[in-house]
């Protein structure tokens, strides 16, 4: 699903991206709901950037990415730990590209994305190529996300990776969330 957020596009940097586990539920500009058996996805697109809500009936798990005024945990480039009883994984990594080469590399990804019944994404107002994108899935006893935020400004794509452990396999439906 591809949305054009309504919010300015406000000139922040890669490098001001936070990533935070455990944060409360922030105000959406949009989002979806995914289900996988009894574990639930929510993937949200905030104002400034990302957050993403996991239950599987005995507890939630949150990943926040996003620019968080006063924030001290700046985005880590990996990070392994456990939530409650399930693994959990964290990669990022920031692209520094041409001009020429990000154009590109946006379209592809929104395409990407755009369509696929498990992704989001959103476009921010007065630049094509200013987004974040979402792109869920489960495999192997494992629901995963993988995310991409749009600097076009300064010419860089931070991806991130998760994985976090569950208990049963089942297949995914989707179920849009406004």
């Amino acid at each position: 699903m591809l949305t054009t957020l309504k919010t300015a596009y406000i000139d922040t940097r890669a490098a001001d991206l936070a990533w935070c586990l455990g944060r409360e539920p922030l105000p959406a500009l949009a989002a979806l709901g995914l289900q996988f058996g009894h574990v639930k996805v929510q993937l949200r697109l905030l104002g400034a950037s990302h957050q993403v809500i996991l239950d599987n009936g005995d507890g939630t798990c949150s990943e926040t990415v996003a620019c968080m005024p006063g924030s001290s945990t700046p985005l880590p480039l990996g990070v392994s730990t456990l939530v409650g009883e399930r693994e959990y994984e964290f990669a990022a990594r920031v692209e520094t590209l041409s001009r020429g080469s990000f154009a590109g590399r946006a379209q592809e990804l929104l395409a990407l994305v755009a369509d696929h019944p498990h992704g989001l994404a959103g476009t921010f107002p007065g630049d094509p190529h200013a987004f974040t994108a979402m792109l869920a899935q489960r495999s192997d006893g494992q629901v995963g996300w993988r995310t991409w935020h749009a600097y076009p400004q300064e010419g860089r794509l931070v991806a991130t990776r998760t994985r976090v452990g569950v208990r049963a396999a089942a297949p995914l439906q989707p179920d849009a969330v406004a």
